[in-house]
This record gives C-alpha cells, structure tokens and sequence, in this order.
C-alpha cells in the first residue's frame, strides 16, 4: 500500500503555470493579465463580427422617470405621516427632485439608440455598427436598452467596482464583459468606435470626455471621431470651454472637437450625416 501512495506520488504533475490560479492572481502575472484583457475581447470581437461601434458615455446615477416618481411617493407618504418634516427628509426630497428633472436623460439616451440601432440594421454586415457602453446603470443601462428594444445586439464592457457597477440585463449575452483594470476597459470603449456620445455625468463621465478629447487635441487618435457633447446647457456649466480658450489653455481651434446637442432626433439627423458623408475607421 506504501509503495502504491509512493508511485501515485512520482506519477502526479504540478500544476502548469497557466493554470496555476494563485500565480495569475499574483503581483507578478499582473502583465499577463492586462494582456488577457486586452486579448480577448479582440478575441470575441472578431469572432462575432464587431468592427464598428458608437459609445454612450453617461451617469450611472440617472434612473428612470417612473423609477423617482415612485421614491417620491413613497417618501411623500412618510412626510405625511411624521407630525415634523425633519431636515433630513427635506433634503432627501431635494434630492429626488434633482433626480427627478435628470430622469429625462435616461429616456432620451434610450430613445437615441434605439433610433441608431434600427438605422444600423439596414447597413450591409460589415458596415454594422454595435451601441457599446460601459454596461452598468444609468445612462449605460438606456441605451443597451433602447438597443435591444430596437433588435440589436449591445455591447457592455464593465469594470469591477464595490458600488454602482453590476451589469445591466439589457446587454447582449455574448457580448458581456468584466474588467479590471481602467485602461483597458477605456482602450476598447474607445478604440472601435465611431461615435462618443457623453450624456450628463459626474466624474467617471468627465474623466472619459477629457481623456478622448485629449487624444483628438494630440493627434494621438489617428482617425476622426464624432464626439457628441449632449445638453449644451448642462455642459457648459459642468466645463466652461470658452474660458479655456480664452486664456489659452486650449486652443480655440479645439472648440470644434466636439459637437453640442440637444435632442435625440438632432442628434440622431447629425449622427446619420457626418456618418454618411465622411469615411471613418477605426484604427487609432
């Protein structure tokens, strides 16, 4: 019986590094996994035919319409039935106020790509192109919606975060996918697309506008992208851009690197022209 526990034990293997968890989640395998995940969705992506994409960049924070309403119903009745409004309902109210008046985004960022989505369908197959997002709530979760709702097949590159981030139900099976790391999940947001449409949003929202921005202003984004500011009036009090170039932190050259909208059906008619008349690719 010894012997036998002795020969099993000359005959067992170690595990192949490749298949050695506890190495590929060490410090040093980082480098193999930022390769894995700028490898495989190239991977998917050239297996499902994805060459083109237009981008929703948005809050994760912007809920539907229905959604606030029914928050304040429930905190209206709570109001009702406490004998003192406290100072903490009071601001809560505002809150949802505040949320209320954004809901609107999330309705005509749903409505956008579902009008994107059933243009592309008519395209030939290799001219197809693929609403991509970040593929989390908010703005994300609308448009991965109105994609779908129109009969297409989403994309959402996610980022593993401790709050906010879960993928919305909305994206197309196949073309689910979970990152780690920032730059990797913003090389592919960015690198198939065509368009970038930024919705509202706070700083992740701003981070990826002045990243694309910044890669256009240098040249180091070798083709043309449409980048598309939605709600001049919100974006001009989020980033004064005229004051920029005003004192030469920019130049006013830079002003034309983007393009302020105000409505899905401008956007979308904008969108469709410089889309037809103009030739874009999509190698950086």
């Amino acid at each position: 019986m010894k012997l036998n526990n002795n020969k099993e034990k000359k005959n067992s293997h170690t595990l192949k590094a490749y298949d050695n968890k506890n190495f590929l989640h060490s410090k040093d395998s980082r480098i193999l996994r930022i390769l894995a995940e700028y490898m495989y969705p190239e991977q998917r992506f050239k297996t499902l035919g994805v060459k083109r994409t237009i981008i929703f960049f948005g809050s994760a924070r912007i809920e539907p319409k229905d959604i606030i309403e029914k928050q304040i119903e429930k905190l209206q009745a709570k109001i009702d039935l406490s004998t003192k409004e406290s100072d903490k309902m009071k601001l809560e109210f505002e809150v949802l106020n505040n949320k209320l008046f954004l809901s609107r985004f999330y309705d005509e960022a749903k409505d956008l790509s579902f009008k994107l989505t059933k243009w592309s369908l008519d395209l030939p197959t290799k001219e197809k192109i693929h609403i991509t997002t970040g593929g989390g709530p908010g703005i994300m979760e609308a448009a991965n919606r109105g994609s779908q709702e129109a009969g297409g097949q989403s994309i959402g590159l996610n980022i593993s975060l401790p709050f906010e981030q879960k993928p919305n139900p909305y994206i197309h099976e196949n073309l689910n996918f979970e990152f780690h790391y920032f730059f990797m999940r913003k090389f592919w947001l960015v690198y198939l697309s065509q368009v970038l449409i930024v919705f509202p949003g706070g700083f992740g929202t701003i981070d990826e506008l002045m990243e694309v921005l910044t890669l256009r202003q240098t040249n180091k984004m070798k083709s043309p992208r449409l980048v598309i500011l939605y709600n001049e009036e919100w974006w001009r009090k989020i980033i004064n851009f005229g004051y920029l170039a005003d004192m030469g932190m920019i130049n006013h050259q830079d002003m034309k690197l983007f393009k302020f909208v105000n409505s899905p059906e401008e956007a979308f008619e904008y969108i469709i022209g410089e889309l037809t008349k103009n030739k874009y690719t999509k190698n950086l």
